[in-house]
């Protein structure tokens, strides 16, 4: 369980391979209509997540820094779940409905009993929120999460909080569109204002998963309000958003020399093309798993770099 695991730090990370995705999984990969597989698709979509978990447990051996771990869903990784607890990687769950714009519980008033039955090292929620977005339902979202929140301390699992802060019309407007403008010089606000509101409101992982920071001050900030009122055992991970790797790389760096930053959880920016490839038969089943190992181990290896300058971050 939970809290038998070391804490993770930069330089000992949390590298975590991201494969939660359910709805968007089928859609996208397996022509999935409305979020029901049939069993064929089902079946598909089992072999799929149990491929790119076999691409993880290859490259561990190879690791360069930190530990591996993988977040995955019940729906369709339940094998991905026994081999991972089996191996000792660290596991990482989600409770959260897949593709609701706002927050909701995938098991209703049972997921609780979802998360007794696992004893994963983290139960991990995905939130979209902006301070900007309408107040009576942030404050509905933010009465859901506090919930989840203290049940899972009562529990003694961890909360992994997957943020992600999208524009709105009138945010993305005033930088005339520009989506890495928004990225660059407005979102990094919001995510400290969206931390904060959180606090406030008695959501308190042990863990924040943001989308990447175009610079160290900006990383440190945001550091800086999760670990605000004495939390100083909250950590920060970078999440892929299925970046092209040239950005992930730079998120990668900038975050990986900064206290306080732990790990990673990227997803399809690495698997998404290598299981497309073998749907379609262009790839076999060790070739992806060998795609799979080297695109995570990369990753872990630009970590690995950053995290080696952190002394000289720390000191600008």
């Amino acid at each position: 369980m939970s809290g038998q695991r070391q804490r993770p730090s930069n330089t000992e990370p949390l590298l975590i391979l991201a494969m939660d995705h359910r709805a968007s999984f089928g859609r996208s990969l397996f022509a999935v209509a409305d979020d029901r597989p049939s069993e064929v698709q089902r079946a598909s979509m089992q072999a799929a997540k149990m491929l790119i978990y076999s691409g993880l447990a290859l490259a561990m051996v190879d690791l360069p820094i930190g530990h591996a771990g993988v977040l995955v869903d019940e729906r369709y990784g339940e094998a991905v779940i026994d081999s991972a607890r089996a191996a000792g990687v660290v596991l990482a769950v989600p409770v959260e409905r897949s593709g609701r714009d706002w927050f909701e519980l995938e098991w209703g008033d049972a997921w609780l009993d979802h998360v007794r039955r696992v004893a994963p090292d983290y139960a991990k929620v995905l939130v979209r929120d902006n301070p900007d977005f309408a107040p009576r339902d942030r404050h509905d979202q933010l009465a859901r999460l506090s919930e989840v929140s203290q049940s899972l301390s009562a529990q003694g699992v961890p909360l992994l909080y997957e943020l992600l802060v999208p524009a709105t019309q009138a945010q993305l407007a005033a930088v005339a569109g520009h989506g890495d403008a928004y990225d660059r010089d407005v979102r990094p606000e919001l995510v400290s204002q969206v931390i904060a509101d959180n606090q406030q409101a008695g959501v308190e992982p042990a863990i924040w998963k943001v989308e990447g920071l175009e610079s160290a001050q900006d990383a440190k900030a945001v550091v800086a309000q999760a670990r605000a009122g004495g939390r100083a055992d909250v950590d920060v991970i970078v999440l892929g958003r299925d970046a092209p790797t040239d950005r992930l790389n730079r998120w990668l760096d900038i975050a990986a020399p900064v206290d306080g930053f732990v790990g990673f959880a990227i997803g399809r920016s690495i698997w998404e093309d290598v299981i497309r490839a073998h749907v379609a038969g262009t790839l076999d089943d060790s070739g992806a798993i060998r795609e799979v190992a080297d695109r995570y181990l990369a990753f872990a290896s630009r970590w690995a770099a950053g995290a080696a300058t952190r002394d000289d971050v720390q000191n600008e």
